[in-house]
């Protein structure tokens, strides 16, 4: 069965606490116009949520906004999640730290997510997330 052609929506909210139910609101609502599975969609909303708090959290620049993506790209959906903040990038806790400070979210990413990174773009940080998408997610209807 052929995949569905590429597919993108995005969003941005400001740099607030208060704005970051609004990422899971949102992805969800994507999520479900693309017929995305509930399971699924609830994984990448959670995963959503947890990067955009991380961005909020940690970007120190002051009235910066986050942007969101969600694509589907053949076999699979990416998010990605952007800040202006390119001098702090994401690190997983360390086994020998099991009682650290924050990184518990990214822990969480790790399990959720088929993978995740971070990469440094010409005026943003960006950290993603790769989901397998089923079959019947993937197949043109």
């Amino acid at each position: 069965m052929p995949a569905l052609a590429p597919r993108r929506d995005s969003f941005r909210i400001p740099k607030r606490r208060r704005h970051v139910p609004e990422t899971r609101a949102a992805v969800r609502r994507i999520l479900k116009d693309w017929a995305v599975g509930s399971e699924l969609a609830a994984d990448i909303a959670t995963v959503a949520t947890e990067l955009v708090t991380n961005a909020v959290r940690h970007c120190r620049v002051p009235l910066a906004e986050i942007e969101v993506v969600v694509s589907i790209r053949g076999c699979g959906l990416l998010l990605e999640v952007s800040d202006p903040d390119r001098g702090r990038l994401p690190a997983a806790r360390t086994e020998c730290d099991p009682e650290g400070e924050g990184r518990r979210g990214l822990t969480l990413v790790d399990a959720l997510a088929e993978r995740w990174g971070h990469e440094a773009r010409p005026f943003t940080k960006c950290v993603w997330a790769y989901f397998v998408l089923p079959e019947e997610s993937r197949c043109a209807r």
